[in-house]
């Protein structure tokens, strides 16, 4: 952007040149000149260096169903990427290569937004009611590792603690060291639903052997498993071993239930369960099969919710609803804890650590590019200052919030990361956060930002192998899947910029524009180029088609003291645009 003024009295001609785009500014009418307060579908693609602002891709579709598409996965089967797709209340796995289409789940599926990740290889989903697993054959609700919960147990008791009850399996093993005389062996709980195995280690091969159930008889009421024959006494390990179930009510639904996922330290991170609004439970080390009920973390005292996990800057971060206690932010590290037990030694812990902040999140929050961000009722929140300094918010979108909040819908916004943008969706809007531009404002950076409005309302987002995938809400009983594309030559999208309404730093003097007109370096299929002074109406002054280069376009206006051009169509591009104009008498009052 520059301003060039070739005198300071009247008649003087002053030049303006709107270039260097950067992004929207809803704040005002009046803004830097190479910002728009009015904008429409518009973006810098940089791809093509990001010269010009332009045109967005357009919509291609892909695939269409009979209900809302809650949710997309990618998942690699014998080297071809398969989409898993979570419609209305079923889940379909679609081969692209040959455009096929399996029923994984015909009902069942939770209809709302769903959640994946992939961990071993196996594509585990989560849809806020299930926890399902794939294997690329198989779908299944995931069975719980069966956790060892006693070793060098004696049939009395006793023992060493091993591993903790694991919440989403119904089943325990007992190690036992026999003592070769006793036949009653006691297990390390009390009224169990059955016992389901019973093995016992071969003294000559030491392989354990599966015992028929007519060698034993079990006394549910008291955990007592007696032998017809009593084991022998081993030399220096556990020889029986004793698999039984214990249902407790309601443990699997703490995890079946979670709506937020995340993996961290190679572990996953689970959250969201409305019954426990400020926990989050965490998974073994590579087992998302095993969440033990001690892995549990209480981010703050009372009911706000966790509202969203991020991992960044080597902690896992929460992100809390407004409430009334001085924390709403919240950060856990990995910590080495000694047990005192010889058997487990060392384990990892992860405390909750609370941070300085205390402006709650209304939405949602994720790791943009390294930046920690979160949605307030103010709009987006960047964390910043390190882990071991007192951290402060700066704020990151005052150029789209005067628009942002007053979103119906704002709290139930989807984030995905596409092409350096933070793209914020809500319904058939989209916010976009350019992380190669940024602007220092006091203590702290804000983004630009573009805007776009889609056809249709977005019910769930993916990004995979740099190709982001839009899906729909059923309209007329039908969703759909599209994927935004390069189709440059068939774009038909409303797409528009306004330039500032400008008073060519003038304001206390009217003006006339240069009859001779000014130039504009554009591209594209099709572009209008439209004018209003003041309080006026916007009048087109010109119509071209497929430019690449300069443009010069007639206008004639007198007597006015700001001016505003607006360029639109449905494919095209604006690079910069020089407007010149003579300085007139001073305004007069109005009264």
């Amino acid at each position: 952007m520059s301003s060039t003024y070739t005198g300071n009295a009247a008649g003087s001609l002053v030049l303006q040149r709107y270039n260097n785009f950067r992004g929207v500014d809803f704040t005002s009418e009046v803004t830097n000149l190479y910002r728009s307060p009015d904008s429409l579908n518009m973006w810098k693609d940089y791809k093509t260096l990001g010269r010009a602002v332009e045109t967005r891709l357009g919509s291609e579709l892909q695939l269409s169903f009979n209900n809302s598409v809650y949710g997309l996965f990618f998942y690699t089967i014998n080297n071809v990427d398969h989409w898993i797709i979570h419609v209305g209340t079923s889940l379909i796995d679609y081969n692209p290569a040959t455009q096929t289409q399996t029923v994984l789940l015909s009902q069942g599926m939770n209809p709302k937004r769903s959640i994946s990740f992939i961990m071993n290889n196996i594509l585990f989903i989560m849809d806020g009611l299930h926890y399902y697993e794939y294997n690329g054959s198989t779908l299944k609700e995931v069975i719980g590792t069966i956790p060892i919960t006693s070793i060098a147990r004696k049939p009395a008791g006793g023992g060493s603690q091993y591993q903790n009850v694991n919440l989403i399996s119904d089943y325990r093993i007992n190690y036992f060291w026999g003592d070769g005389t006793s036949t009653e062996y006691h297990l390390d709980s009390k009224e169990i639903d059955l016992v389901s195995e019973v093995y016992i280690v071969n003294e000559e091969t030491g392989v354990p052997v599966l015992q028929e159930p007519s060698t034993y008889t079990v006394d549910d009421s008291n955990g007592i498993v007696t032998f017809n024959t009593a084991p022998y006494e081993p030399a220096s390990a556990d020889n029986v071993y004793i698999t039984y179930k214990k249902e407790v009510n309601g443990y699997h639904d703490r995890i079946n239930n979670c709506t937020l996922a995340t993996i961290f330290d190679n572990r996953i991170f689970v959250s969201g369960n409305v019954d426990y609004p400020n926990a989050i439970w965490y998974s073994g080390e590579s087992d998302p099969r095993y969440i033990p009920d001690l892995n549990y973390l209480l981010d703050g005292s009372d009911g706000a919710k966790i509202k969203g996990l991020a991992v960044g800057n080597e902690a896992l971060w929460s992100f809390k609803e407004p409430s009334q206690e001085n924390t709403t932010i919240y950060y856990h590290q990995p910590v080495e804890q000694v047990v005192d037990n010889e058997t487990i030694g060392v384990v990892k812990g992860y405390p909750t650590i609370n941070s300085t902040i205390t402006t709650g999140c209304l939405a949602t929050g994720t790791n943009f590019n390294d930046d920690i961000i979160f949605f307030s009722n103010r709009g987006m929140e960047g964390i910043q200052n390190s882990l071991d300094s007192e951290q402060v918010i700066g704020h990151r979108s005052t150029f789209v919030d005067r628009k942002l909040l007053n979103e119906p819908n704002y709290k139930d916004m989807i984030l995905v990361e596409w092409e350096g943008y933070l793209l914020v969706i809500i319904d058939n809007k989209v916010y976009l956060a350019d992380s190669r531009q940024k602007i220092g404002i006091d203590n702290h950076y804000e983004y630009e930002w573009f805007y776009w409005e889609l056809d249709h309302n977005i019910a769930s987002a993916s990004v995979h192998n740099d190709v982001l995938y839009l899906c729909t809400e059923a309209e007329s009983g039908v969703g759909r899947i599209y994927t935004l594309t390069d189709d440059s030559n068939n774009r038909q999208i409303n797409s528009y910029w306004c330039t500032s309404l400008d008073d060519f730093n003038y304001p206390q003097m009217l003006k006339k524009t240069n009859k001779r007109g000014f130039k504009t370096d554009v591209t594209g299929t099709n572009i209008t180029i439209s004018a209003r002074t003041d309080d006026g109406q916007f009048e087109t002054v010109g119509t071209y088609t497929n430019n690449h280069g300069w443009i010069t376009t007639k206008l004639k206006r007198k007597k006015w003291n700001k001016i505003q051009l607006k360029f639109s169509g449905s494919n095209f591009g604006i690079v910069e645009s020089t407007l010149e104009a003579y300085i007139g008498n001073y305004v007069k009052r109005s009264w």
